[in-house]
């Protein structure tokens, strides 16, 4: 947890000194700044995302395997569980593409 909090406060200080430097290299305080923070952002929904949606297919496929070593038939069953928990990358690669494009 703590090396995380390290990274997060050194993203952030990176970011923050990119938009300053940028801002008095073309004397705009507001556009650089934006993209900077915008591309941030969207690795941000990129990365959490597809973290989040490997650990629930992790899960639900462990879970699946288990159920499927008892009683065969659950493999039709347990295969939409797996396609929805991928389905949250997508949602954060859309939601990334939403804030690169606006």
């Amino acid at each position: 947890m703590k090396r995380l909090v390290v990274i997060l406060i050194l993203l952030f200080a990176v970011c923050s000194l990119a938009a300053s430097q940028s801002a008095e290299t073309t004397g705009e305080e507001t556009g650089p700044a934006t993209a900077v923070w915008k591309y941030f952002a969207a690795a941000l929904a990129v990365g959490i995302s597809c973290v989040a949606g490997g650990i629930a297919v992790g899960q639900i496929g462990s879970a699946a395997m288990g159920a499927m070593s008892e009683n065969p038939e659950l493999s039709g069953k347990a295969l939409p569980y797996a396609g929805l928990a991928e389905g949250i990358c997508l949602w954060g690669f859309l939601v990334a593409l939403l804030i690169m494009i606006l």
